[in-house]
């Protein structure tokens, strides 16, 4: 195993395990190494840099895919990463209610809907994270 899919596996083991799990099933009869290179590249190189902590990321990240419109799974295994690592269910709101600004309502309003179901599989509370 190389040092960078080492690094990433172990931001993922604090952001999402599972998913990553669920990845690798998933590609595993079809394109095993895409689910390396996720592991290396996004999190063994990218989210291991110093210069931004994980609660950053990943609002930055939910910014993002939520501007996509089209990618709800990632959304959501990023949503609960964000959770993971200390993200409040309201901080993670406020930044999808921004991105109707930059992309629209209807993707903002697909981002709020799969943040609800994230917060709902998990008992999250909106006004109750302290």
């Amino acid at each position: 195993m190389s040092d960078r899919y080492q690094k990433g596996i172990e931001k993922l083991k604090i952001m999402n395990p599972d998913s990553y799990k669920t990845l690798e099933e998933n590609l595993e009869d079809i394109a095993p190494d895409m689910a390396r290179y996720v592991a290396e590249f996004a999190y063994g190189d990218i989210y291991s840099r110093s210069e931004l902590d994980m609660k950053t990321r990943e609002l930055v990240t939910i910014a993002s895919i939520t501007t996509l419109g089209s990618a709800q799974p990632q959304l959501k295994s990023h949503i609960h990463g964000a959770l993971n690592v200390g993200c409040t269910p309201e901080e993670i709101i406020e930044v999808i209610m921004q991105m109707a600004v930059y992309a629209g309502f209807p993707k903002a309003l697909n981002g709020i809907f799969s943040a609800k179901e994230v917060f709902e599989e998990r008992d999250e509370k909106i006004g109750n994270s302290e």
